[in-house]
């Protein structure tokens, strides 16, 4: 059973249609991309789920159960838009909003301190947030989202603003709650980032699913048989068996081979041609790619 189903969700706000018709499910223990452009319908379609608006229409699940007040106890919300109180020392802050997801003010010390020494923040417990940097205030905007435990975390440009070392640990700690068992709804902008950590995804553009499947299929079913080969020698004059060169130099070279054909066609063709084959793998398209050639297709056909 998914954690989260959506079933042709749409929402209206005027004359502008933010989602429309969108479906999709988020598996248990699975990190689930929900990528497209700023504006695409991204952060209406997480303001649906945690019960923030309603949909006009469509019909929203979790864990088996039509959507209601009661769930969002169990989710975590890191929104794009970071709200902490500036004022606020940490500890009274990460305090106030554990016990908001219901944690008795005693285990919402214990739970908020040991997160903390996790991160490496526990000396912060009595700074005023105005006090930290924006990637700390980052890690206990994060720490606040996830100390009640939830069965779905669901996080709005988790990286943004953050320096490489605190997306690793945020990144790190991502890892470490999809392996104990909690789903997460990835959304961004940044396809490289979704491509690096989910299974499966669902592309959004002016509120549309556009796409949706596991990224490993979705790269193999949008593949154009092209190979990147290194080698030493010369490249023969010409090519037979279907054969082309798209581009070539400093000993490197991408060929497309015919629909049907094998790798291996290419490797021999190439070694029997007096070639040294240094590496030689297939070039998938990445998310961005495949992206931007279905909004293209879909202006295309506008």
């Amino acid at each position: 059973m998914s954690i989260l189903k959506l079933e042709h969700v749409t929402k209206r706000y005027k004359d502008h249609v933010a989602v429309d018709d969108v479906s999709f499910e988020v598996e248990p223990g699975k990190i689930f991309g929900m990528l497209g452009p700023n504006g695409a319908g991204k952060t209406s379609t997480i303001r649906i789920i945690t019960t923030i608006t309603g949909p006009d229409s469509g019909v929203i699940y979790f864990q088996g159960e039509k959507l209601n007040q009661s769930h969002p106890s169990k989710m975590g919300y890191l929104p794009e838009e970071r709200g902490l109180y500036k004022k606020m020392k940490v500890g009274d802050h990460l305090l106030y909003l554990a016990q908001l997801k219901g944690l008795s003010r005693n285990d919402a010390a214990k739970k908020c301190k040991y997160m903390l020494d996790r991160f490496g923040a526990l000396d912060w417990w009595n700074k005023k947030v105005e006090e930290l940097s924006k990637g700390m205030q980052q890690k206990i905007q994060f720490v606040a989202t996830i100390v009640h435990d939830p069965v779905l975390l669901i996080l709005d440009e988790p990286f943004s603003g953050l320096d490489p070392i605190n997306s690793n640990i945020i990144r790190d700690e991502i890892y470490r709650l999809r392996d104990k068992g909690v789903s997460i709804l990835f959304s961004t902008h940044r396809m490289e980032q979704v491509e690096e950590m989910c299974e499966d995804i669902i592309l959004i553009n002016q509120g549309k699913n556009i796409l949706m499947g596991n990224v490993h299929e979705i790269k193999n079913e949008n593949k154009k048989n092209l190979f990147s080969v290194s080698y030493a020698g010369s490249l023969p004059a010409s090519f037979n068996g279907g054969l082309e060169l798209v581009d070539r130099q400093d000993h490197k070279a991408i060929f497309r081979i015919p629909e049907g054909d094998t790798p291996n066609h290419l490797l021999q063709f190439l070694m029997g041609a007096g070639c040294e084959i240094h590496a030689f793998h297939e070039i998938l398209p990445t998310i961005n790619e495949i992206f931007i050639s279905r909004v293209k297709g879909m202006h295309h056909e506008a």
